[in-house]
């Protein structure tokens, strides 16, 4: 089967002139769970922005579903994220709205303008984030404030968030940096067990090489711009781990 995502080239470029990803290419195939590992400053998260032009790239391709999103106007653009969910390290929640108002606004690239800023959500959309909602394990939560959420809480709303969307990529940008290490396995678990149950191809930007060796199907290793490692977790030893971080102590 062919790629869902194809990068090809992929340069992005401070104002200043210094690149921050040097011409990368990749592709995810579908259902597959792709890693993207490295030092800090390497590009990870600037890569992964890039797929929904939240980063702006300045030079190469970014081919979803056959069409390349970097020439598409803002309006084809935005109609094109519905199929992009997007789960952020910050969660990126509302604070003020409720738990099943914070899922469904992951809805609100479905409606017109007026539906949206009322957010007059159909029945279907309620049923579907009530479902969601426990599938996540926060069926007894839907009413809370998001303010009044652990962290590891939050991150289940954001995932939540993006599963509404009925995504045909997911993307996620250092899910558990913000948690411990046991809420950590338990987002990652639940992330790549929600991936196989959608059937939703992954593109994860993961500081924490263990987790990403544990629950991925392959890992991208970039250094400085860089990709320096493409292959599965059995291939990730020592000697790529010391090319991927060089100097920085794991």
């Amino acid at each position: 089967m062919s790629a869902v995502l194809q990068v090809q080239g992929l340069r992005v470029s401070y104002t200043t002139g210094k690149e921050i990803l040097k011409g990368i290419d990749f592709e995810v195939g579908p259902e597959e769970f792709v890693a993207i590992i490295g030092p800090s400053g390497a590009g990870k998260s600037t890569l992964i922005r890039c797929v929904n032009r939240l980063v702006t790239a300045s030079g190469g391709r970014v081919i979803f579903n056959g069409v390349d999103l970097l020439q598409l106007d803002e309006a084809a653009m935005r109609r094109q994220r519905r199929n992009i969910g997007m789960i952020f390290q910050e969660f990126n929640l509302i604070d003020r709205l409720s738990v099943i108002d914070n899922v469904l606004t992951g809805r609100l690239g479905y409606m017109g303008n007026l539906r949206s800023l009322m957010r007059m959500y159909g029945k279907d959309d309620i049923a579907s984030a009530v479902q969601i909602l426990d599938r996540v394990g926060l069926i007894d939560h839907l009413d809370k404030r998001a303010d009044a959420l652990s962290g590891g809480q939050r991150q289940r709303v954001g995932i939540a968030r993006a599963l509404i969307q009925a995504p045909q990529l997911l993307l996620v940008d250092e899910p558990t940096s913000a948690l411990d290490p046991k809420i950590s396995r338990e987002v990652m678990g639940m992330i790549r067990g929600i991936a196989r149950e959608f059937k939703v191809p992954v593109l994860c930007n993961i500081h924490d090489v263990d987790l990403a060796l544990e629950f991925c199907d392959r890992i991208i290793g970039l250094q400085d711009g860089l990709k320096k490692f493409d292959g599965p977790p059995s291939s990730v030893d020592k000697a790529a781990l010391d090319d991927i971080y060089a100097m920085e102590v794991l």
